[in-house]
């Protein structure tokens, strides 16, 4: 059951991701035959609260609100990751998942459930710049950095920003039904359902290598990503012995070299698909994959997308006017 939702405000919160809150729980759609929520908006610290914008929101609605929320969603705010929460809002979040309520974050929202112990042996996830600080900060949550949003029973994490309205459409999506949640994102002009999660929108350049024995190595590998390699051929050029190669490149790139060249493959993938028009045969001849269907295979296992969609993301409908 999802008829009363209430948004959980904190000092300082993030305007857009409340914005979201509003939009999918908050509009009186009922003209369009939609459900309506019951949808509050409740401060945890006092009846006025700054934005990280500049601007103030007043409420009416104290924590009281929170006892008869189907969903509590607590969105983004500004230095969450590091500043305490008040006793009181903690034990509401905990109440309210005793009696059966589902609790929501979004992006940094979900430092704050991890502080009510919301999060503790459950998978979750936030906004991939944030995400080793919260396992850092509650190791006994399993972080998924790489997800747009993990439902985990009572308790949605969501990743930044956007991400919010995946896991919201999925909400309403498990409550009304797909033909509820696909009327809400075609009235907020979004994809119902994204392919996909965060590590294909994680900033990752191609890396510069230093490394005192098999610098030299890895940059020859950075040039001929298009040919095939082996260890010992790799150790020939490096002066070693395979064994003595793997090692040594364990030891100095923290990875196996199988794993280092299939990650620059797929670096270098993404930046011809974003900068490039080029065919998916061609490109996977580019980066070593060979053919289109084994640059897919790769690129959906390392990206949980595929070429393709990341490319439509990335540049457009315009550029999907190549050949595939």
């Amino acid at each position: 059951m999802l008829k009363n939702v209430a948004a959980l405000l904190l000092d300082e919160v993030n305007p857009f991701e409340l914005g979201v809150l509003c939009e999918v729980f908050g509009l009186d759609r009922s003209d369009e035959g939609l459900p309506v929520h019951d949808f509050a908006v409740v401060s945890a610290e006092g009846p006025e609260l700054r934005t990280h914008a500049g601007f103030t929101i007043s409420t009416p609605h104290g924590l009281d609100r929170l006892e008869e929320a189907d969903l509590i969603a607590v969105p983004a705010g500004s230095h969450f990751m590091e500043r305490e929460y008040p006793e009181e809002v903690l034990d509401a979040l905990r109440r309210a998942v005793e009696r059966g309520a589902r609790v929501l974050s979004v992006c940094s929202g979900a430092y704050v459930l991890g502080a009510a112990g919301l999060l503790d042996g459950r998978r979750c996830t936030t906004h991939w710049r944030h995400a080793d600080e919260l396992a850092r900060r509650f190791p006994e949550a399993v972080v998924e950095p790489d997800v747009l949003y993990v439902d985990e029973g009572p308790v949605i994490t969501s990743a930044g920003t956007a991400a919010g309205i995946d896991a919201c459409l999925h909400l309403v999506r498990q409550a009304h039904g797909p033909d509820v949640a696909n009327a809400i994102a075609r009235r907020m002009v979004v994809p119902p359902h994204r392919d996909g999660g965060q590590a294909q929108y994680i900033q990752r350049p191609l890396p510069r290598t230093r490394c005192d024995t098999v610098g030299d190595t890895l940059a020859w590998m950075e040039r001929h990503l298009d040919r095939e390699m082996t260890v010992e051929q790799l150790a020939g050029l490096s002066h070693m012995s395979p064994r003595t190669f793997a090692r040594r490149f364990q030891q100095e790139t923290g990875t196996t070299p199988y794993r280092w060249l299939l990650r620059q493959r797929v670096l270098l993938a993404q930046h011809l698909l974003e900068t490039s028009d080029e065919t998916m045969d061609t490109i996977a001849g580019q980066t070593g994959f060979g053919n289109a269907a084994a640059l897919r295979h790769q690129f959906v296992r390392s990206l949980g997308t595929t070429p393709n969609a990341y490319r439509r993301t990335f540049r457009g409908p315009a550029a999907l006017s190549e050949a595939v």
